[in-house]
């Protein structure tokens, strides 16, 4: 983001006169788009619905109940549920408290872990009458899934198989801007970022999507600011979505859960957030240091699937994570992926969907 602020500002000095970065690519209909309207783009049946959790955050949620019909494709035709984490562009609510609060973004991972997946995965268990449901989760929606499976032994019989793309638990090798923010002293971060929304996706987000990033002279310079986080895969990107990618993403975060990933990398360790001092631990979890994240209680199979390139999910982290986890069916390193590949790499399906969907569909043979 620091290197497309820079790229923001040079053409607000420069002006935007037509022709002068070269001429502006045809700009995509899923830029303006919200989740619900990209289903039905591209020709899926879509529903909505509101996810309340046990503290008061409304989750919005998204179903595709089968698959294309009239379609020449011959789709999978699973109930697929997608979900949202506290915090982000569709899960900026709570009964309680306005986004405005500071109350509202007194949160990280752990309240995701502990509120947001167990209330959305028994949502859908009663909306659907199954009793049971495959999970598939890319970066810190294996994060949580680690946390929810190993501590709430009866969510955890909730899933059949849990499908880990990018798993991070440990961070203590990551290559990525995390390292860098890790160094600042937690007042400091604070004074920099304040104490509610960590990096939230707005009208400048858009803008650069949209008149800077589309311009076909610097689409190769905001692909890589785009992969400053997470490593590099120019050649696995699809340059003629970059613009929707760029106007949804980052979808935004509590400065909190950055502060916690930021402890993570300092520590080394798969941890509770630490809230500052021996007393407000001990108010939040009945002892003076946060408890500790134990992944071999977790006994739900797993499929792993990780990048040989990923500087989040570093390759010696996911090294030292796989052999912790007891019940594992399957593991894929992919060379040359980056963190962002799982979900938008030209080759994703070959590499990795079509093997969840044959997974799925023999499960349920």
């Amino acid at each position: 983001m620091w290197l497309l602020l820079t790229v923001g500002g040079l053409i607000s000095a420069l002006g935007t006169a037509n022709g002068f970065f070269g001429k502006l690519t045809p700009e995509s209909p899923e830029v303006t788009m919200n989740t619900s309207q990209m289903i039905t783009y591209w020709g899926y049946p879509n529903e909505d619905y509101e996810v309340v959790t046990e503290d008061g955050y409304i989750l919005e949620i998204n179903r595709i109940p089968h698959g294309r019909k009239n379609s020449e494709n011959t789709d999978a035709g699973f109930d697929v549920w997608l979900g949202n984490s506290r915090g982000n562009t569709y899960a900026r609510r709570n009964i309680y408290y306005s986004p405005d609060s500071v109350e509202f973004w007194a949160f990280s991972f752990d309240e995701m872990a502990k509120y947001d997946l167990p209330a959305t995965i028994e949502f859908i268990v009663k909306k659907t009458g199954q009793e049971s449901l495959h999970y598939v989760g890319h970066s810190q929606g294996t994060t949580i899934g680690f946390i929810a499976f190993s501590t709430n032994p009866k969510l955890a019989k909730r899933i059949k198989t849990f499908y880990a793309l990018a798993p991070v638990a440990t961070v203590k090798y990551t290559k990525s801007l995390l390292n860098k923010l890790s160094l600042l002293p937690t007042f400091l971060f604070k004074i920099i970022f304040g104490n509610k929304i960590f990096y939230p996706h707005n009208f400048f987000d858009d803008f650069l999507a949209t008149e800077v990033c589309s311009r076909q002279t610097l689409n190769k310079v905001c692909s890589n600011a785009l992969f400053i986080m997470c490593g590099f895969d120019s050649q696995n990107l699809n340059m003629s979505r970059l613009d929707v990618y760029l106007s949804h993403n980052p979808a935004g975060t509590s400065v909190q859960n950055v502060l916690h990933w930021s402890q993570a990398v300092r520590s080394g360790e798969f941890q509770a957030f630490d809230w500052g001092s021996p007393v407000q631990n001990k108010m939040h979890y009945n002892q003076p240091t946060p408890p500790f994240y134990d992944v071999t209680a977790m006994r739900v199979p797993i499929a792993v699937w990780s990048g040989g390139n990923d500087w989040l999910a570093d390759p010696h982290d996911v090294d030292l994570l796989l052999p912790k986890l007891s019940n594992v069916i399957y593991s894929k390193k992919i060379a040359p992926y980056n963190h962002l590949d799982f979900i938008w790499a030209m080759n994703a399906p070959q590499e990795i969907y079509n093997e969840i969907v044959s997974m799925i569909a023999g499960h349920s043979k």
